[in-house]
């Protein structure tokens, strides 16, 4: 199996006032393909930053972070909107449904920017793998927090994307909704060949991951 993600020597430092915080020092790092790889650490370990990095929203301090061979550090800003836009999905632990579009709208949105058309038989089996087909017709509003990210899980694998980065998909979950919601993260996952990358507390959804990777002070332990 190959590569999705190389990461290199990686380096993110931040100004805190006077003081530089180094959120990531010296990350080596490489993610395979079609794999599902948990990243844990307690708070300020620099689990989030790391994620960011993947996604190419920040700019490193030092070394490289190669997605799918492509060195994001070589891309200019226009062209990381584009290669997230449709070689990365994210799942966000708010959803980030928009509130006036159909659950179905919502789902097909990111294709919607790129002026592209579903897949029909995609998209058909993704929502009914998810559970999602009674509501598509219906405003986020209407659905329980498991029903949304569902959703946002089936938008972030519409567009078929090399990797899924998803924060904290079960952090606001009782027990039951996350087992279901990490559950469906990993047999998508599984369906669709995709790549899933998962930052988050709860041992449950670790204990589902191909490969653990801790975070402690901004380095690998």
């Amino acid at each position: 199996m190959m590569d999705i993600v190389t990461i290199q020597h990686l380096k993110k430092f931040f100004k805190d006032g006077p003081q530089i915080v180094k959120a990531l020092d010296g990350i080596d790092l490489s993610i395979e393909k079609g794999k599902f790889t948990v990243i844990v650490g307690a708070s300020g370990s620099g689990k989030t930053t790391l994620l960011n990095m993947i996604a190419g929203l920040y700019q490193p301090t030092e070394g490289n972070v190669i997605v799918d061979g492509v060195d994001l550090s070589q891309m200019k800003e226009e062209q990381l909107t584009v290669f997230r836009r449709r070689k990365i999905g994210f799942v966000f632990q708010g959803y980030n449904l928009i509130p006036e579009l159909t659950i179905k709208e919502n789902i097909i949105f990111p294709l919607a920017l790129d002026d592209t058309r579903p897949d029909t038989a995609y998209f058909s089996n993704l929502v009914h793998l998810l559970g999602l087909c009674h509501y598509l017709d219906a405003y986020p509003y209407m659905l329980s927090g498991g029903a949304q990210q569902c959703a946002a899980i089936a938008r972030a694998l519409i567009t078929k994307p090399s990797i899924v980065l998803a924060d904290e998909p079960t952090g606001s979950f009782d027990i039951k909704t996350t087992q279901n919601v990490a559950g469906l993260l990993k047999m998508t996952a599984a369906t669709f060949h995709q790549t899933l990358v998962v930052i988050t507390h709860n041992l449950d959804l670790a204990q589902l991951a191909d490969r653990i990777v801790r975070l402690q002070d901004g380095k690998i332990v």
